[in-house]
């Protein structure tokens, strides 16, 4: 298949390259500033800037592509663009999306009043219904890491342009909390620094020990996206791709420190003896337990990469790979020696 990839130098993106570069698909990504790009050198660049599409339509019709997978999509108006540059001469268009779509996260977050939401959440869970789940500052800080991010974020803008027109077939991928080598957000990294450290105890908040929530793996994630890339039957459809089951925080924490053999124990705290650099604001009663049961019997996805080696993987790319930069007020070690001590 032609195949071309808006977004395709990034965490996800080169993992998705890799994938349908492997398959014999043939690509092209548009992206700005090919010069500097990873993008293997047999696959076409088309430069142009996913904010002004209309300017690079004459690069896109020569490439004509099957389908157009749109990894970096923010906002309603960047869809809708997308969707009238693309009509006619497109076969399909994929969209990225998030899990943050559902009124669960929304209640995880305080922005959604009522009852928990029931789980397991589907594609057919309820949506959120306060539009603007993050504030201006939490958006700015996401946009020094995430650029595509705008500040017209809205990710069920974006599902509702992709699948609302008739003439241009649509797909959604909701992603989960994605983990990996080239993670910009070093998920890893507060956990390896505390058992590089050396500490003997890592503390949580019981409710936060206790939080489930969706995560995946970048290239079982990017098996997903060419599978529902590649797949007609994934026309008009939305699909979550996450790890099943979905492990407690303390469990998942307990699975990467026994990768590495670390000999020390954690110990959840209750909440208002936890020191407040540990903490994470919002309702963690709210888990987000997600079911992936529709993309792996429709287009039986399953996971190429196993825990046990995707752990592996992230651990040896993040521990010679930590952030430029961190807060070290997260690790702040003395109050958490003083809370421990409380604790005795």
């Amino acid at each position: 298949m032609k195949i071309l990839l808006i977004g395709g130098n990034g965490f996800i993106g080169s993992a998705l390259i890799a994938e349908l570069h492997d398959a014999g698909h043939n690509l092209a990504v548009l992206h700005r500033h090919p010069e500097g790009s990873s993008v293997p050198a047999d696959i076409l660049k088309i430069v142009g800037d996913r904010n002004r599409l209309p300017d690079c339509q004459n690069g896109l019709r020569r490439f004509s592509p099957d389908v157009i997978v749109d990894l970096i999509l923010s906002s309603g108006e960047q869809a809708r663009q997308l969707i009238t540059v693309a009509r006619g001469f497109v076969g399909r268009v994929v969209a990225l999306s998030s899990m943050d779509v559902y009124r669960a996260w929304g209640v995880v977050r305080g922005s959604e009043p009522g009852p928990l939401e029931g789980l397991p959440l589907t594609e057919e869970s309820p949506l959120r219904t306060t539009r603007q789940l993050y504030s201006p500052e939490t958006l700015k800080m996401m946009r020094n890491i995430f650029t595509w991010v705008d500040e017209d974020y809205d990710k069920i803008a974006v599902e509702e342009a992709i699948l609302g027109e008739s003439a241009l077939p649509g797909t959604v991928l909701r992603l989960p909390m994605v983990y990996g080598p080239g993670d910009p957000l070093h998920r890893f990294f507060p956990l390896l620094k505390r058992i590089a450290d050396g500490r003997p105890v890592i503390l949580f908040a019981d409710d936060l020990a206790a939080w489930r929530g969706p995560r995946g793996y970048v290239g079982n994630v990017a098996h997903a996206i060419a599978l529902a890339a590649t797949s007609s039957q994934a026309a008009g459809r939305i699909y979550n791709v996450c790890n099943e089951p979905s492990l407690t925080e303390l469990a998942w924490q307990t699975t990467i420190a026994r990768h590495l053999k670390w000999p020390g124990k954690f110990v959840a705290l209750p909440r208002e003896r936890t020191p407040k650099h540990l903490l994470q604001p919002g309702n963690a009663h709210q888990h987000v337990v997600v079911s992936s049961d529709r993309i792996r019997k429709e287009l039986g996805y399953c996971e190429p990469v196993g825990i046990e080696e995707s752990i592996r993987r992230t651990v040896a790319w993040e521990q010679p790979n930590p952030p430029a930069t961190f807060d070290p007020q997260q690790f702040d070690y003395a109050a958490e020696d003083a809370a421990l001590t409380d604790a005795a």
